[in-house]
């Protein structure tokens, strides 16, 4: 599944459910379906609030056991792979705000890899589905 939104202003959830009801993430267990729409709904909502994209494009795939979500914004770059994780150790209270989502969909995802190429930013992330 390969998928366009050009504007995407206020199509965060036409954008989560192009993927959860794509071919490739239908064919899963529906536990894998659970934490891709989780780890899908994080990167979402983090691209359409802060990069200032107007476009991004998603690609899903499934090959060789594992299911291939790839995310291409044309927004400001940004590595959310290279801050620090937040310490879960602490209490609510004491933590600084931000990085959970994204350290969600590392422990969930089997890899998750971020590059700036060609003025876009993508992020991908695989998950073993056998």
């Amino acid at each position: 599944m390969y998928r366009k939104f050009d504007p995407v202003s206020g199509k965060n959830a036409e954008i989560i459910e192009a993927v959860m009801n794509s071919e490739e993430v239908l064919s899963i267990s529906p536990s894998l379906q659970f934490k891709v729409r989780l780890c899908v709904e994080e990167v979402e909502e983090n691209i359409l609030s802060y990069s200032g994209t107007t476009w991004v494009s998603i690609q899903a795939e499934e090959n060789n056991d594992y299911l291939t979500i790839c995310f291409k914004d044309g927004g400001t770059p940004f590595d959310p792979l290279a801050k620090d994780d937040p310490d879960v150790t602490t209490s609510l209270n004491d933590r600084e705000i931000g990085g959970l989502g994204i350290f969600i969909c590392k422990q969930m995802m089997d890899s998750i890899e971020y590059r700036h190429e060609g003025g876009s930013n993508i992020l991908t992330m695989k998950l073993k589905t056998a």
